[in-house]
């Protein structure tokens, strides 16, 4: 049986997130499924690094399939790109030990918050980067982004309030870069919640706005109340840039 280690890339706009559910349609993961199992002649799962949200995007998500066939790399990678729609790109293939598996094996993520931070809209850019028109302070900014960094329980940048698994996360690094008139929030972590780098994100920029003290988020951990973080930004401005591995 092989492996395949599959990396892409997706403008996920259009798309309700990665997982393939019953009552969803129009998922990544769905889409490459029909395509890969056509490949295959086989029912295949497509099994994905992690699962992004309806709208966000990816630059570097990984993603494995088993199949009982024996194809060469290059002609996975040409055979699906063929089938894939303009907004999704498979852009490497490989073969991989058949105990490689996408989620389980992967030791960081790193995500990116777009944030276009003018009076005048980015119209060539819009799908892509969340606008904020009003002056930030890039300094409170990077200030809140290093209190995030850690091992902490991150319930209260968590969505999902009925989770039964550990919230508990390590950010390894939480960058504020200022890029002309964008700014870019970069998380990079061994894991993260649903909606948490959107909500870590929110803090940072509202910390910039002055709307929320960045003293005030080792209190926030404590608490464990989704109330007491920041807003939860929009999945536009939203980037999966890569997924580590050993």
């Amino acid at each position: 049986m092989g492996n395949y280690k599959i990396i892409l890339q997706y403008d996920g706009t259009d798309y309700n997130g990665w997982q393939r559910l019953k009552d969803v349609k129009n998922t990544i993961q769905g889409r490459l499924e029909r395509i890969v199992s056509e490949m295959t002649g086989e029912e295949t799962e497509v099994i994905g690094s992690g699962r992004t949200d309806a709208g966000v995007h990816a630059l570097g998500q990984v993603a494995n399939f088993h199949t009982k066939a024996d194809f060469e790399a290059e002609y996975v990678k040409s055979y699906i790109n063929t089938y894939l729609p303009k907004d999704i790109a498979l852009i490497k293939a490989e073969a991989v030990d058949d105990r490689f598996h996408s989620r389980f094996n992967a030791k960081s993520k790193t995500y990116v918050y777009r944030i276009w931070n003018d009076i005048v809209p980015n119209v060539f850019e819009n799908r892509f980067v969340y606008s904020y028109p009003k002056a930030l302070d890039v300094a409170a900014m990077r200030e809140a982004a290093g209190k995030l960094v850690g091992k902490h329980d991150f319930m209260a940048f968590c969505s999902n309030h009925r989770t039964k698994k550990s919230t508990v996360r390590t950010i390894y690094a939480a960058d504020v870069e200022k890029i002309g008139n964008e700014i870019r929030i970069v998380f990079r972590g061994d894991g993260f919640l649903y909606n948490m780098a959107r909500i870590m994100a929110g803090t940072i920029l509202q910390s910039g706005s002055g709307e929320f003290d960045p003293s005030a988020i080792d209190g926030v951990f404590e608490s464990r109340k989704r109330e007491n973080a920041g807003i939860t930004l929009p999945a536009k401005g939203l980037i999966l840039e890569k997924v580590e591995y050993d």
